[in-house]
């Protein structure tokens, strides 16, 4: 299928985990174990958030109870009435830098992003997209991995770096869509050529949809037609993946492209959700913080949300 081409609009390498020991992580958590099933009074809210848990090592930690987590909105602790470590749907969009610095790596970039697409889950969906100094989007939403794989292979060059514009594109072909919604996106350089969005705009306006954005940033050397040049990522990317509860990741190396993007597929499958009431629906942001009981456990969830009232419900982000 052809893309159709649609105008719009950094830290140490983290480190990797072998596959087989990712599997291993996912295979221990119960796919089809059902969520526990709370009682809610009528007109009940539901702040939700998805839970990345991690040992010291960087593995990930399946198995934990409801008990395992703290939840602090402002600062305050809010009991815990909603908790669910079973496995849910994804709406993705993949997005990622083809501009000129990337010329000599878009092969192993192409191969990094198959090793996520074949990782998503028949009940996922994806949608493929592309920046440069221009910003495409492969046709639609679909859980045909073949059909990614060969949108991946179809993207197109350009010179620029629209990086925010890209961002704030994705957020846009995600609205209106049911579930949960990711934004996965790849760079390794600055934004130069953002024309609608900045940081800022793309970082209240994921907070405001809920959608959560993972980062992967590369350092990359690449001859710009005079000499050889050393980029490196845009050092926004960390701060949108923090404040949304994506991961983000910082290489050195190509070699660890595959072995991130496969990262990143296995985290997204092995989160948990918990949920609270709101005590206040004031329509202002709120801080955002989830805690671990147990020593050595590091937990990564979104760092804030808008509390306006009809907003929210189980399972919901």
């Amino acid at each position: 299928m052809s893309i159709s081409k649609r105008a719009a609009g950094a830290a140490a390498a983290a480190t990797m985990i072998a596959t087989v020991a990712m599997v291993s992580v996912v295979a221990a958590r119960p796919a089809a174990q059902q969520p526990q099933a709370p009682t809610f009074k009528s007109g009940t809210q539901i702040v939700s958030l998805f839970v990345t848990v991690a040992d010291a090592e960087k593995r990930l930690v399946p198995d934990l109870t409801k008990d395992d987590f703290e939840v602090f909105d402002n600062d305050k602790p809010q009991p815990i009435i909603y908790f669910d470590n079973s496995i849910h749907p994804i709406t993705v969009v993949v997005m990622l830098d083809t501009s000129g610095s990337m010329t000599g790596t878009i092969g192993l970039l192409r191969q990094a992003a198959e090793q996520f697409i074949i990782r998503l889950l028949p009940d996922d969906k994806g949608r493929v997209g592309a920046f440069n100094d221009k910003i495409q989007f492969s046709s639609r939403f679909t859980s045909d991995r073949d059909q990614l794989v060969t949108d991946v292979k179809d993207l197109d060059y350009g010179n620029g770096t629209r990086l925010w514009d890209a961002v704030g594109a994705s957020l846009e072909e995600l609205k209106g869509i049911e579930g949960r919604r990711v934004i996965l996106v790849f760079t390794d350089g600055d934004d130069t050529e953002s024309r609608t969005m900045s940081l800022g705009k793309v970082i209240e306006r994921a907070r405001a949809d809920e959608v959560m954005i993972y980062a992967i940033g590369l350092e990359s050397n690449y001859f710009n037609g005079q000499r050889m040049v050393k980029s490196k990522p845009d050092s926004g990317l960390r701060k949108i993946a923090d404040e949304t509860g994506g991961g983000y990741f910082e290489l050195s190396k190509t070699a660890d492209l595959a072995p991130t993007f496969t990262r990143v597929a296995y985290e997204l499958h092995s989160q948990y959700v918990i949920g609270f009431a709101p005590t206040q629906l004031d329509n202002r942001v709120h801080k955002l913080a989830v805690k671990m009981k147990k020593p050595g456990l590091a937990a990564r969830a979104r760092r804030s949300y808008v509390a306006a009232p009809d907003k929210f419900t189980v399972g919901g982000q």
